[in-house]
């Protein structure tokens, strides 16, 4: 899609138009000490033809290698039907499709997507979507707060081992809103968070406790303890999982003997390439009882007069034209498009595909795993149970292992002292369907060979 930007006479004409004679002038209210001025690392503009060179040379830096690394994105095989529809022009188009008044296909699109995501989650309702994961933890949250009015303190516990992206991102978001984010350390065994680690908070006023599901270690967390512990303490419990785990893991709304309250994660594993790192978009369900409380909108499906079926905008209590001074809500066109495939997945693949794709994921980590441990000074970090990831303890720094591996066209992982530094040799791998038997192998034989010229 071309961008066509305002010509010199263009912006002189506007200007004349409102009153103004400069640009300057124009946000002349903006103090001066809070403009940015020149933006010295923002390179200067290129041409069509240079742009287009420019990110078919990035874009090549992206192909030939195997990737092993995950941690918050996922290479599944992705069938070519889902975004040869998605991009045909019924969906794909300049208009934000996200808009529940465009269209009765775009109506009944976000209604089937809803309705799968809330399946899926074994949640009541689900919103059509938000801008991605970490802001869609950021808005659970928020949401949270204004949910659980018993609950004076504003106080949120986090695990440290909920995704360091995410964390951050919620803390820019939220912490400004005079919302206090605890951290609640993980177990140095297992990588998870375990009840003792939050028997310190007993008896406080907490709002909401998050719980990831794998957390950012791929561990498998006791969701059930950990929920029922947030219930006693009259706080809410926010899961915050990846949606393809959910085929074969048990769902949020099954945690402990009430359920999650709220379930969020990214969609992107469901249809969404990788695409060096976006679009994605977040997803959030909910239970019926705090629904009104859910940023962005409901649709569903009735009867016109003449008992036709159709689709209706039903819901939306946060959206900028009911309630602008109270609304919440960050999605946008490109969410809107990932959505339409992740909706055209999920029904292509089915439960029983979803939980195949999952299992299959499973299956592939846990023989990588058993082949990278069978190398002397190669272990697991942590014990316990995890999904399509786990956290590898090396011999040497994770960060010159990776190198070593990039120069053999392997991605091999998340270095994971980039977040810890008791962590320098160990890192994040992944794997998922989308690796053979030989790509397993070949990993082992690299990380052999790696190894040797490392240690000499």
């Amino acid at each position: 899609m071309p961008f066509i930007p305002h010509t010199e006479l263009d912006v002189q004409e506007m200007l004349e138009t409102i009153g103004v004679s400069s640009i300057e002038d124009l946000f002349d209210e903006i103090p001066a000490q809070l403009r940015a001025g020149e933006l010295k690392k923002v390179p200067d503009a290129l041409s069509e033809m240079e742009m287009m060179r420019r990110m078919r040379e990035r874009a090549a830096q992206d192909e030939g290698a195997l990737c092993f690394i995950g941690a918050g994105a996922y290479e599944h095989h992705i069938p070519a039907a889902v975004w040869d529809v998605a991009t045909r022009g019924e969906f794909m188009t300049a208009y934000t499709p996200y808009q529940a008044e465009a269209s009765q296909g775009t109506l009944q699109l976000i209604y089937e997507y809803q309705s799968m995501m809330a399946s899926l989650m074994a949640m009541d309702v689900s919103n059509a979507s938000l801008y991605d994961g970490a802001s869609g933890l950021a808005e659970a949250v928020l949401m949270a707060v204004r949910a659980n009015r018993k609950s004076k303190s504003r106080k949120i516990l986090v695990p440290g081992a909920v995704h360091p992206m995410y964390r951050s991102a919620l803390a820019s978001i939220v912490e400004s809103q005079n919302i206090e984010l605890v951290e609640v350390p993980w177990s140095d065994a297992q990588g998870t968070t375990g009840l003792d680690a939050l028997s310190a908070f007993e008896g406080q006023d907490i709002t909401a406790v998050v719980i990831a599901q794998p957390n950012f270690f791929g561990q498998l967390e006791d969701v059930n303890a950990l929920t029922d512990w947030a219930h006693q303490q009259k706080a809410l419990a926010i899961a915050l999982v990846n949606p393809m785990a959910m085929a074969v893991l048990e769902a949020p709304g099954n945690w402990g003997e009430n359920g999650a309250d709220i379930a969020v994660g990214d969609g992107q594993p469901l249809g969404v390439p990788m695409a060096s790192g976006g679009p994605y978009y977040g997803f959030m369900c909910c239970t019926n009882a705090i629904v009104r409380q859910m940023p962005g909108r409901l649709i569903g499906r009735t009867v016109d007069l003449d008992g036709k079926p159709g689709y209706a905008l039903t819901l939306q209590a946060r959206e900028q034209h009911i309630r602008r001074s109270k609304a919440t809500s960050n999605i946008c066109t490109n969410q809107g498009l990932a959505v339409t495939a992740s909706t055209i997945y999920m029904s292509l693949v089915g439960p029983d595909g979803l939980a195949n794709v999952a299992g299959q994921s499973y299956k592939n980590t846990q023989a990588l795993v058993e082949l990278l441990c069978s190398i002397d000074g190669v272990e697991r970090q942590y014990s316990g149970h995890s999904f399509h990831e786990c956290v590898i303890k090396l011999p040497a720094k994770a960060s010159l292992v990776l190198e070593k591996l990039a120069e053999r066209e392997i991605l091999g992982g998340f270095d994971l002292g980039r977040v810890d530094a008791s962590l320098e040799n160990a890192m994040l791998v992944c794997v998922t369907e989308t690796k053979s038997d030989a790509d397993l192998a070949l990993y082992q034989s690299a990380l052999i060979d790696v190894l040797k010229e490392i240690q000499g």
